[in-house]
């Protein structure tokens, strides 16, 4: 996979590859989630800006209920 020029959103397909390789990938709970989350979402594809990966985390880790989940609806929702 290529990654997508910085600033541009992903199309569903590659978001759905993405998320579908985390969910398999991820070990360890919420913290390897997150972990994984960040290096192919901020660090690898560039769809996310660091800065607002961190205050979109922690927003989700205020929210009830596990912070990977709300972390992933958050990075869904845009």
């Amino acid at each position: 996979m290529t990654a997508t020029p910085e600033g541009s959103s992903p199309g569903f397909a590659e978001a759905l590859k993405v998320h579908l390789k985390i969910g398999l990938f991820s070990f360890g709970g919420p913290a390897g989630q997150i972990a994984l989350r960040q290096h192919e979402i901020v660090e690898r594809r560039r769809w996310v800006a660091p800065q607002a990966f961190d205050r979109g985390l922690a927003f989700a880790m205020m929210l009830p209920g596990p912070e990977a989940q709300q972390l992933a609806l958050g990075s869904a929702a845009g």
